[in-house]
């Protein structure tokens, strides 16, 4: 009697290295030996094409990727949408990397061997950002805290160095009515020049503040609806208000079952609370000296 025989899937391990333009992918199977190196665009329809390349090696269902925050973050979502468990890889160390060279291909197939060794198991943080509030975040904190504040000073400092009527006229106002009065100047072009300059700098300067807190009040809406939309009930805990909620989403991404634990969920938020602090304290854990940030 004739025996028929059954291929059965081989079990393989993907691999990739991110760039901007392109993405380099491999194939390694359970003993780690390369298969196949290949890339492929950084486009959708790259994507696509990288995927149907991984699964027709064999039976695949983990692939490690660098940089799924960055480059790889579309390419990320992707793959998890088409059922492949992502899995973040670090960068190769840099002195090996020194060492050997540069290479695309070899970081691929590192990338590959990490997740099969078990080096490397975190699962990848794949967000969507249509629902998502880390592009309002970071925007509202860099206008708040590099826009109005600094222009502020700038216009503060004019104010005091500034000819002795315009001195004296800004003499006494409040910080939160400087921008207003400044945005209110009428430089005339015939008069003193020395004024003329520092009043229509100053102009502009106001103006600029008060667009900036324009925008402030817009995306603070705009968090606000988003968080309350995402995880309202997160507002209710005591002393969690809209920033504090909106950064722990960012956090905690669109995919929260990768956080198993409570020890996995620390470092998420490490450095998200206060990125200065999380420097200065990283420097100090290292033996060195902390930067001026």
């Amino acid at each position: 009697m004739a025996m028929s025989i059954v291929e059965v899937p081989r079990p393989v391990t993907g691999g990739i290295d991110t760039h901007l333009d392109a993405h380099v992918a491999a194939v390694v199977d359970v003993n780690g030996g390369v298969l196949a190196v290949e890339s492929f665009a950084a486009t959708t329809a790259g994507f696509a094409e990288l995927r149907d390349w991984l699964v027709g090696f064999g039976e695949m269902e983990r692939v490690g990727v660098e940089g799924t925050g960055a480059y790889g973050a579309g390419l990320a979502r992707h793959l998890r949408g088409c059922g492949l468990e992502v899995i973040e890889v670090d960068r190769a160390n840099r002195q090996a990397r020194r060492r050997a060279g540069k290479s695309d291909p070899g970081d691929a197939v590192e990338a590959a061997r990490a997740v099969l060794a078990g080096r490397a198991t975190g699962i990848a943080k794949v967000r969507r950002r249509s629902d998502r509030s880390d592009a309002v975040v970071v925007d509202r904190q860099t206008i708040r805290s590099r826009g109005a504040h600094y222009l502020s000073h700038q216009l503060r400092h004019l104010g005091f160095c500034g000819p002795d009527d315009l001195r004296e006229a800004f003499r006494g106002v409040s910080r939160t009515a400087l921008a207003a009065r400044a945005a209110g100047l009428r430089p005339r072009a015939g008069s003193d020049h020395v004024t003329y300059a520092t009043k229509l700098a100053m102009r502009t300067l106001g103006r600029r503040v008060l667009a900036i807190e324009t925008d402030n009040i817009e995306l603070d809406t705009l968090l606000a609806d988003l968080v309350e939309t995402t995880a309202g009930g997160l507002l209710a805990v005591q002393g969690v208000g809209v920033d504090t909620a909106a950064i722990l989403l960012v956090a905690a991404g669109d995919n929260p079952e990768r956080i198993r634990s409570e020890a996995a969920w620390a470092p998420l938020c490490f450095g998200w609370v206060s990125p200065t602090r999380s420097v200065r304290s990283a420097s100090r854990r290292r033996g060195a000296r902390s930067p001026i940030l």
